[in-house]
């Protein structure tokens, strides 16, 4: 089997944040890793970032473009599919403001790679002595508190469903859960985890043991988060819409 992995990293006006070495630097050191940027509509200097990196790492850096801003969902979503198309045992997808860093994106590939006793991987911020998880405090107890929402509505011991580094292996079940779009435009990352668990009609669903959660050794919050108020109520209610469908859902198996 391909011991490609392919990493999607959406992008929104992140021309301040992207730092391309770190990206260029990674995939020289880290085997068969590959990186996809999705421009989900930038009108800053984004695009012309990709391009460069595109540039200088043939064939192990990709872009997509995508023809308006549709949300970080969307553009997941798409990057995930285009990197489906080639060669890629494992997907996944990571934050472009790199609060998970290259030592732990390293680190979390040779995890993966190393065995298959999991399908999913989940990268955990949880403060724990001899880790570094620099996150705010209002971010941190609102985290708390929807990751035990989240947890309820996925009927699983999840921690931190909302981290932006995860690691997918290739299967149907995976194909399935991407070939709608999300509903959650904040909450995506809840509703894949829900699709991947349910499966679909003549689709077997991962099981929950084939999941993992891998707690971090270092995260730090990086400035300039889209995320405000407004989003957060928006969360609560896309996570409701989101155990409503799973119920059905189960109730219709």
């Amino acid at each position: 089997m391909s011991d490609v992995v392919v990493l999607v990293v959406p992008c929104y006006n992140e021309a301040a944040r992207l730092d391309a070495t770190a990206f260029t630097t990674m995939v020289d050191e880290i085997a068969g890793l590959h990186f996809l940027f999705v421009d989900d509509g930038s009108h800053d200097g984004t695009a012309e970032i990709h391009q460069r990196l595109c540039a200088a790492r043939p064939g192990r850096v990709e872009a997509l473009s995508l023809p308006r801003n549709q949300g970080k969902a969307e553009a997941v979503r798409q990057g995930l599919l285009r990197a489906l198309e080639g060669p890629a045992a494992v997907v996944g997808y990571l934050d472009a403001d790199l609060a998970t860093p290259p030592s732990e994106v390293q680190r979390l590939c040779t995890l993966f790679q190393g065995q298959d006793r999991f399908d999913v991987l989940l990268a955990a911020r949880v403060k724990l002595m001899g880790r570094t998880i620099d996150r705010r405090a209002g971010r941190h107890y609102f985290g708390r508190v929807f990751a035990t929402a989240a947890s309820l509505v996925l009927r699983m011991p999840v921690y931190d469903t909302q981290c932006g580094a995860k690691l997918l292996r290739r299967s149907p079940a995976l194909t399935h859960a991407l070939a709608a779009p999300f509903r959650g435009r904040w909450t995506f990352d809840v509703e894949l985890l829900g699709r991947l668990v349910t499966g679909g009609p003549g689709i077997a669903p991962v099981p929950p043991q084939r999941i993992h959660e891998e707690a971090l050794l270092v995260w730090r919050d990086v400035g300039g988060s889209k995320l405000n108020p407004t989003h957060v109520l928006q969360a609560g209610l896309e996570l409701a819409l989101i155990g409503r469908d799973l119920a059905r859902q189960r109730r219709s198996r």
